[in-house]
């Protein structure tokens, strides 16, 4: 009974892991989309962009 328990916290955990880390995704994808070029720029000022 003790692995019952266990498993209905664990998945919730998980499933709670799993969707901070898709809203982190989507936050920065959308911070790269609006600020994807001022990015780009800074870096190409300063000579880094040929390292991406």
């Amino acid at each position: 009974m003790d692995k019952t328990a266990r498993r209905y916290t664990v998945l919730p955990l998980a499933l709670i892991a799993l969707g901070l880390g898709v809203m982190a995704a989507t936050a920065a994808f959308a911070g790269w989309l609006e600020h994807g070029t001022a990015i780009f720029l800074s870096l190409a000022e300063s000579g880094m962009s040929w390292c991406f």
